[in-house]
């Protein structure tokens, strides 16, 4: 069983390298970039229940006084995929816990910093940057709802830095007018609008197509956020060479696992190597869990960090 397992690790390795080599993975994405990785010098928010601008959001999760555990209400049903708004506040918590070492997603709207990784500056719930587009598409997105507001006026340097690291025409007034931005409710509903529309939905849709209950789409959101979309792309035909998805009549359990060692391989090549927590001690504990459909309670380490939801 040992040696299956490294055979087919190698092979999904093979076959990323080679598929690296043709799409440039090995640089910034531009198409839909990933959410930072912790930093030593960012601080965690307290973990507390969503706040009550985010519409999609029809049962709040009970925050523990401890960040790392909260408790979602009984009795209320939950559809078995990520369009159920109370899985996608789990699966925002589930990646909160990867990215910024609390279940606090919320408290994210107003981030923003530098984390030097060529991509200027990454900001907001699931890691927008300036470099690569996807912060001006809020920018732009917030601006329609309320023209009148501080972001705007950096529009054109939004646009002239985007594909590179640069901080032309944004320093030093743009990080203080974003932080100051998150308290507006609409502008909390353009970044909700734009992680629905490049992650969420692409996420859900892909995984439905391959006929994967919530784990798997949970494990394709979060992969789409950190690889974008063509990392997502090359990822599923890597662990398809491997095992068939379950629409194509495979083992589900097969396929993730395929799937996961083509993200271990794929994270291990990348500019800034990420830390493996977030597939090892939690997406592959749910997978041989066999729980696909992520029910409660969940109980998961990333960062050496534990964490749980319980009911």
């Amino acid at each position: 069983m040992r040696r299956t397992t490294v055979r087919r690790r190698l092979g999904v390795a093979v076959f990323l390298i080679v598929s690296l080599a043709m799409a440039g993975l090995a640089t910034p994405d531009q198409e839909a970039p990933g959410v930072r990785e912790p930093t030593a010098h960012s601080t965690p928010a307290r973990a507390q229940a969503p706040g009550t601008d985010r519409r999609a959001v029809v049962a709040s999760p009970v925050a523990s006084p401890s960040k790392r555990s909260i408790t979602v209400p009984s009795g209320q049903r939950i559809r078995g995929d990520l369009s159920d708004p109370r899985q996608q506040d789990i699966a925002m918590r589930l990646l909160s816990s990867a990215e910024n070492s609390t279940l606090d997603w919320t408290a994210r709207y107003a981030y923003i910093e530098d984390i030097g990784d060529g991509r200027g500056y990454t900001a907001g719930i699931v890691g927008f940057r300036t470099g690569t587009g996807d912060l001006k598409t809020v920018v732009e997105r917030y601006t329609t709802a309320v023209p009148r507001n501080r972001l705007a006026a950096y529009l054109p340097a939004l646009r002239k830095v985007n594909g590179t690291e640069s901080h032309e025409g944004l320093d030093p007034g743009f990080v203080p007018a974003w932080q100051a931005a998150a308290a507006d409710p609409a502008f909390r509903r353009a970044q909700d609008a734009e992680r629905d529309r490049m992650y969420f939905t692409p996420a859900l849709s892909q995984a439905k197509q391959d006929g994967l209950k919530v784990l798997g789409q949970f494990a394709y959101f979060d992969a789409i956020v950190t690889h974008g979309a063509t990392g997502l792309a090359t990822l599923r035909r890597a662990a398809a060479q491997v095992a068939p998805p379950p629409a194509k009549g495979g083992d589900e359990a097969a396929y993730l696992e395929a799937f996961l060692d083509a993200r271990i391989a794929l994270m291990n090549t990348e500019r800034a190597r990420r830390d493996l927590s977030r597939i090892e001690s939690t997406q592959r504990v749910f997978l041989r869990d066999r729980n696909f459909d992520l029910s409660l309670p969940l109980r998961w380490t990333v960062h050496g960090d534990a964490y749980e939801i319980g009911t």
